[in-house]
């Protein structure tokens, strides 16, 4: 498999250790040192054979840090996209890029690069599966996430028939995609048994993506391949899901339980880190009363002193200090629309 990083998000919910200029990806979370995109690229190495075979796709904002980051991947290996123009560009142009140097029959893979993953031996046992089943038939892989609660926050996968297990996994055509329900819709999705959380990695021949990508979105296929890179100020703002995902018939799902979160906001660091302990300190912290806290500093000579909070996340970074209740972090975004209207602010962002 030829697996490409798709590492051109901004990750604007962890602001604001994440910003233009460092993204999320390039961020270690978990207090390793070892970035998102580097794990990432870590854990891929070995299906792609060595860095050669590993490619990422990012934009011009970010692209010397992407080499910065990942100083053994070949140059020739990163996309560089002038501006970002959501998945489906990415994704085609990879496709075209690849059918081109390496034949139709390459196995590609899609990747996020800010995802943590949790067991990686079955991580690799579901890419293989995966892998094979994209060799055998002209399908479209997607790795679908065994839900462990109604979440709002995914999309989901319906499955319908089931196909013949791969590298002993079970594979299921898909019915559909559908984009974040609410609770109740969440719940009755898994009360059937048929529903998975929608992870973003895809797995299929770049000759077969790109005969769909014909069909399906020729306004981004056509001009990438007739212009390549020069092509995308025209481009229009597709998700793959949207642009391809929502309308092929050659969609099939893998069910997953490798232990995964796509690292939506702060509070995915409760999820990932409490275990047991009163709150998540990832600072310098003395506490009186304060429980259900996430707390976070990019320096060891910051300190936070919290008296009688609750369910609260207060990150740290240079010159900013965010303070927000746990259960309104995805109105991070909101906040920066507003620093990007206001000029005292640009630094910050």
């Amino acid at each position: 498999m030829i697996p490409v990083i798709l590492a051109g998000g901004k990750g604007e919910r962890f602001w604001p250790l994440s910003r233009r200029s460092r993204p999320k990806q390039f961020l270690s979370l978990d207090g390793s040192g070892i970035s998102l995109l580097q794990a990432t690229a870590n854990r891929l190495l070995a299906v792609a054979g060595g860095w050669e075979g590993l490619w990422v796709v990012t934009n011009a904002q970010i692209a010397d840090g992407i080499k910065e980051q990942l100083p053994q991947l070949p140059e020739k290996n990163i996309l560089i996209e002038p501006e970002g123009r959501d998945t489906a560009p990415a994704v085609a142009w990879a496709a075209i890029e690849i059918e081109r140097r390496e034949g139709p029959e390459a196995v590609v893979g899609f990747f996020p690069a800010d995802h943590w993953i949790g067991d990686e031996e079955a991580y690799g046992k579901t890419l293989a599966a995966a892998s094979q089943l994209a060799t055998e038939k002209p399908a479209i892989v997607t790795l679908g996430i065994e839900p462990t609660e109604p979440s709002t926050g995914y999309g989901y996968i319906e499955q319908a028939e089931a196909v013949a297990p791969y590298q002993g996994l079970n594979a299921y055509r898909v019915s559909r995609f559908t984009e974040k329900p609410d609770r109740a819709k969440a719940e009755e999705f898994i009360a059937t048994g048929r529903y998975t959380w929608n992870s973003g990695m895809f797995i299929f021949r770049a000759g077969v993506v790109i005969e769909e990508l014909k069909t399906h979105a020729p306004e981004i296929f056509e001009p990438l391949a007739q212009k390549g890179v020069a092509a995308y100020a025209d481009l229009p703002k597709k998700s793959i899901d949207y642009a391809l995902m929502e309308k092929t018939q050659l969609a099939y799902v893998i069910p997953a339980a490798f232990g995964w979160d796509d690292l939506g906001d702060w509070n995915a660091l409760e999820r990932l880190l409490k275990g047991d302990r009163t709150n998540v300190e990832l600072a310098n912290h003395i506490g009186l009363d304060t429980q259900g806290a996430i707390l976070y500093a990019s320096s060891d000579d910051e300190r936070i002193v919290t008296i009688g909070l609750e369910d609260i996340v207060i990150v740290r970074d240079r010159n900013v200090t965010l303070i927000v209740k746990k259960d309104r972090t995805q109105d991070i975004k909101q906040v920066l629309k507003q620093l990007e209207n206001d000029p005292r602010f640009s630094s910050e962002l």
